[in-house]
């Protein structure tokens, strides 16, 4: 049986310290956004010279807005000084 999912997509450049922002990521966000309704998988990937993409993956199109409402909050307040917002976001299924 074919199961839809939607994906959110974030690329973040310019980030000054690539191990601190992956460490802050798996250590508190990853506990956070997984425990959301719907969650199916995240992926934090280190693209280097200060780049870095998040992939987000929920069952339904309402919780993956949810979990992205989320995470923006999420990054303004705890990751502000380590990773600049989002420069694109794109969800789809």
């Amino acid at each position: 049986m074919k199961r839809n999912m939607f994906a959110t997509v974030r690329r973040y450049e310019g980030v000054q310290d690539p191990e601190a922002a992956a460490k802050k990521v798996n250590e508190v966000f990853v506990p956070l956004i997984s425990a959301l309704p719907g969650f199916v998988e995240y992926v934090w990937i280190n693209l280097g010279n200060g780049a870095m993409i998040s992939i987000t993956t929920f069952e339904t199109l309402s919780e993956a807005i949810d979990a992205n409402e989320k995470a923006r909050d999420w990054v303004k307040d705890r990751l502000s000084s380590i990773l600049a917002p989002s420069i694109r976001t794109e969800a789809g299924s």
